[in-house]
């Protein structure tokens, strides 16, 4: 358990500031943080899944809403394991510097395009951009993942992967 541990918290070398303080105020215990993770990724995906129950009713905005919210949940929950000032670094690393930028894109235009636009066809091309982009980003965080989703299109397709 402590390995786990370890590969959530990192390596703990980083500057300390004000911020980061933060995340020492959390007094969970590591089996609470991850009960409060598997929580919120359970109940994103619950919010995913009736989110896209909700095309079947043409209620788009209510797609959009409850989809990106599904997102937003899930992602908000990794705070748990490492702590939010943490995971907001890790999320802006180069490693995952355009996943990020392109997931919080995703997810600002498939709201945008769900309630203010009013466009369905673009609120659920965004909707499968998010997705793809949380996909992406998950893979990050896992070793030697993207590489091999990289080597199974490439293999798959004859195309390399250029990202």
């Amino acid at each position: 358990m402590e390995s786990v541990r370890a590969a959530f918290r990192g390596s703990g070398n980083d500057d300390e500031s004000l911020l980061d303080g933060v995340d020492n105020y959390c007094n969970l215990s590591w089996e609470n943080r991850l009960y409060a993770f598997g929580a919120c990724f359970v109940i994103g995906v619950f919010l995913s899944i009736f989110g896209s129950i909700e095309i079947f009713f043409q209620k788009y905005t209510a797609f959009a809403l409850l989809y990106s919210l599904g997102t937003i949940v899930a992602l908000a929950g990794t705070c748990f394991l490492r702590g939010p000032m943490s995971q907001i670094k890790k999320m802006f690393d180069k490693d995952r510097l355009v996943a990020t930028i392109v997931l919080i894109a995703a997810i600002i235009l498939t709201i945008v395009c769900g309630t203010v636009i009013k466009v369905p066809i673009l609120a659920i091309i965004c909707c499968i951009v998010q997705f793809l982009a949380f996909t992406w980003y998950t893979l990050s965080y896992i070793p030697y993942a993207r590489n091999a989703v990289k080597s199974c299109f490439s293999g798959c397709t004859g195309i390399e992967c250029p990202c």
